[in-house]
């Protein structure tokens, strides 16, 4: 990883650059509210999983695979293959990996050191001094950082209006905390600092003596140290960037972490001065995988490897014939993993339902106010910005409008009196009683959490025909629903059902920005009904039939129960549709939890799953996406009567549909990305669960109304809670890079990845695998990086080199 500026450059530039290079390898932190999956590697996208070690080894002592023994079980068990080690020892750097097959063998059997970050300041601080400084700086940032970022969680809000730099100053200049543990006049010393943020991290890095080369690295680090409370901040930089301004949170934060290390320095320095000087010149030092390093690349990428022989051996199998006879129903639903097992359910029950899949927000990227609020909800993917409005209910609505603000304003208002500093006391003494019959049921599971029953929405501004017109037959050719339409299609969006979860929002759909599916589902459903729009749409070759009805539906993936929302779009001629599209729903509601059931802790049958979306004290009330692997873009044909484990993201896709390859582009640049950005996270959360993943459910408080902290106070968690990823005895998840299967001419591909670079990168770097189904839906191609691909069945001389080594 190369981390060299140009030489014409000015100190001040080198390090803003460093600087910004710094908080650009920080993933963002998106708040409870809305959370979305995040790769937690989107900064090092350009870099290899050999070079990403080496930094995240550095910067904050993280592995990036998993311990050798769990490669170790695989191997011995025939998971891996000699096959799979020797393709994946070909992709290797040649000079870093071991000599032959043999040699990365034996690998596994000898565990490496835990990765152990190079020392910050504080920590040689801590070593000299035996206080625990790092603990104290997290502690003392944390508590303001929470009061800082808050978005309304507070009674007594902190002050608004100041930068962060400014606003920690202020209370840093009156917090003794730091004095009275043994660094006097801390106080003082941040009065003296410079005023902005950049003249602070300047100071800084002349006064411990930091080169160029050493910048970027160390304040990586120092931002890491941070945890989630840096990673809020990248995310408040990333939407300002999307909104196309900037935000300077993540730079002051850096200043103010900085202070405390120029501060230790003076207090300890001169006893420090060899230890730091060795700090400063490991810093120095160009980002290089080791040998051991690429031994675990080697492990993880044929442990994908193997995972991928049996993804080939699905598709080898014979494909179900299509049929011409018009569907009893067609289900269009997010591409969401949690789709898989529900959509196999259904369409076993009858062979005439035929299945969709499509990125839940259904094209339509929505602000969206719900009723009786001013609130925009971004319903959309966290790549794009907003391209509609809309609002649930209309003019006719009003007093119910008026009414339901009234009452959420009495409910706010006697929240805040319960909680209150002093009426808490006298309340919990005078009222307790009265909440015994609530805490009963809700201690029992008697109560859910309600299923989103806004009016019908729509769009606000409303739009004009053409545009609707357009937007609709995008959306079906993305769909590659543009003929065969059943009397009922029905739309799904999907959301989870849970009570006492603050990461709940994180069950939603990812595709809508964290939030369920039903709005963007609602609407295509009114789009798509609409009589002027299907005129419009007859001349570009898309016919609606007259009997055909769009119904939108929520699928709740906890209980697997699907609500129908029959009343936006009320048709006596569909009743009897209807009756039966129930009927149906509810016996693959019934099959699709038998199947959940055997992977969740404590489930007895699937009777004992939706009394789980009510249990305040369940830490897993579903998996969610945990064992996420492959991603499919190919008729649904490819895969219909294949279990695929509810593992994979199924995107319908007909290539010989799609003029210029449009649609291909935008699957390739959005919902792979997406998709992806899931994949890695659990990734991350798994193997290297002390950094990214988002600690323990049991110990978990709400902080801001943003992230949550471990405990009564510290620093930010982000990432999945380890209850996300494993059962208490083994892991849930399996950390796989995700595999990309797109049924497509491998030309079309290519010319993608070569106008999209961030794209390309995930491919060529590892972090995503590509292959190309042919004309029988077999994985026939692999892509080996560089726009170059490679038959699935070609050995080469450099394949066979190994293998002669081990029999001789």
């Amino acid at each position: 990883m190369s981390r060299s500026t140009p030489s014409d450059l000015t100190d001040m530039q080198r390090l803003e650059a460093a600087a910004d290079h710094a908080v650009r390898a920080i993933p963002p932190l998106w708040p409870l509210a809305s959370s979305v999956a995040v790769n937690p590697f989107l900064g090092q996208a350009g870099a290899s999983l050999g070079q990403t070690g080496a930094l995240l080894s550095r910067v904050a002592g993280s592995p990036v695979t998993m311990p050798r023994s769990w490669y170790r079980e695989k191997i011995s068990t025939g998971v891996i293959s000699d096959a799979d080690l020797i393709e994946a020892w070909t992709r290797a750097p040649t000079l870093l990996r071991p000599a032959d097959l043999s040699a990365l063998k034996a690998a596994p059997a000898c565990d490496v050191p835990t990765p152990a970050a190079l020392p910050t300041m504080a920590d040689l601080a801590a070593a000299i001094s035996g206080i625990d400084w790092p603990g104290l700086i997290g502690e003392r940032f944390g508590a303001w950082a929470g009061g800082y970022l808050d978005e309304g969680q507070a009674l007594w809000a902190a002050p608004r209006g100041m930068s962060a730099y400014s606003a920690w100053r202020a209370v840093a200049t009156h917090d003794l905390t730091p004095e009275i543990a043994g660094l006097p006049g801390f106080a003082l010393h941040v009065s003296q600092a410079p005023e902005s943020a950049i003249a602070v991290i300047a100071r800084v890095a002349a006064r411990l003596g930091l080169g160029p080369e050493a910048m970027e690295t160390y304040f990586h680090q120092m931002l890491m140290t941070l945890g989630g409370c840096a990673q809020y901040a990248r995310y408040k930089l990333w939407q300002a960037e999307l909104a196309g301004s900037s935000d300077e949170t993540i730079t002051d934060f850096l200043a103010i972490r900085l202070i405390w290390e120029e501060a230790l320095f003076l207090r300890y320095g001169p006893d420090l001065a060899g230890d730091w000087a060795g700090v400063v010149e490991a810093h120095s030092k160009p980002v290089e995988a080791t040998p051991d390093l690429v031994v675990d690349a080697i492990l993880q990428e044929a442990a994908e490897r193997s995972a991928q022989r049996a993804l080939a051996m699905m598709f080898a199998e014979a494909s179900q014939p299509t049929s011409d006879d018009r569907p009893a129903l067609q289900a269009a639903f997010c591409i969401d993993v949690r789709s898989e097992v529900f959509r196999r359910a259904l369409e076993s029950v009858n062979p005439q339902i035929r299945t969709l899949g499509f990125a839940g927000f259904f094209g339509l990227t929505t602000k969206h106010r719900r009723f009786a609020s001013d609130v925009e909800e971004l319903r959309l993917p966290v790549l794009l910005n907003p391209g509609v409005g809309s609002c649930s209910g209309g003019p006719e609505l009003a007093p119910a409008d008026q009414s339901a603000r009234v009452k959420a304003r009495a409910t706010r208002a006697w929240g805040r009196f319960k909680l209150a500093a002093v009426s808490s006391f006298a309340f919990v003494e005078a009222a307790g009683p009265i909440y015994v019959g609530k805490l009963v049921s809700d201690a029992l599971g008697l109560k859910g959490t309600p299923v989103p029953n806004d009016p019908a929405p729509r769009l606000e501004p409303a739009l004009d025909l053409a545009t609707r017109t357009q937007a609709a037959e995008t959306v079906l050719r993305a769909m590659s629903l543009t003929s065969g339409f059943a009397r009922l299609v029905m739309v799904a969006g999907h959301g989870a059902n849970v009570v006492n979860n603050p990461h709940a929002s994180g069950l939603h759909c990812g595709a809508c920005g964290g939030y369920s599916g039903e709005v963007n589902a609602r609407l295509l459903a009114g789009l798509l009904n609409d009589p002027e729009v299907r005129a419009g749409l007859k001349p570009n070759g898309i016919d609606i039939p007259a009997d055909t009805l769009f119904l939108a539906a929520l699928h709740d993936t906890t209980t697997d129960h699907v609500t129908l929302y029959a009343e936006d779009h009320p048709s006596a001629a569909h009743a009897g549709d209807f009756v039966q599209a129930k009927t149906w729903l509810e016996a693959a509601g019934k099959l699709s939890r038998g199947e959940r059931a055997l992977r969740l802790p404590r489930a007895a049958d699937q009777a004992s799953i939706p009394g789980r979306s009510r249990d305040w004290a369940e830490t897993r009330p579903e998996w969610a996406l945990a064992g996420c692997k492959a991603f499919i873009a190919a008729p649904r044909r490819r895969t219909a009567g294949k279990s695929l484990e509810g593992r994979a993201f199924l995107h319908d896709y007909d290539w010989m549909q799609d003029r210029s390859f449009g649609v291909l582009e935008l699957i390739m640049t959005a919902p792979v990305v997406v998709a992806s950005w899931i994949s890695l996270q659990y990734y991350g959360s798994t193997v290297a669960p002390d950094v990214f993943g988002g600690g323990n459910k049991l110990l978990h408080n709400v902080t801001g109304g943003i992230g949550v902290v471990e405990g009564n106070g510290g620093l930010l968690r982000a990432g999945l809670p380890w209850q996300s990823v494993h059962d208490g005895e083994r892991y849930v998840h399996e950390p796989l890079r995700l595999s990309v299967c797109i049924e497509a001419p491998r030309e079309a591909m290519t010319d993608i990845l070569r106008r999209h670079d961030h794209v390309r990168a995930l491919f060529d770097n590892g972090w995503l695998h590509l292959f190309a189904l042919d004309d029988e839906g077999r994985m026939a191609w692999r892509y080996a990086g560089d726009l170059r691909w490679t038959a699935m069945d070609q050995v080469d001389a450099d394949e066979l080199l190994p293998r002669l080594k081990v029999a001789v």
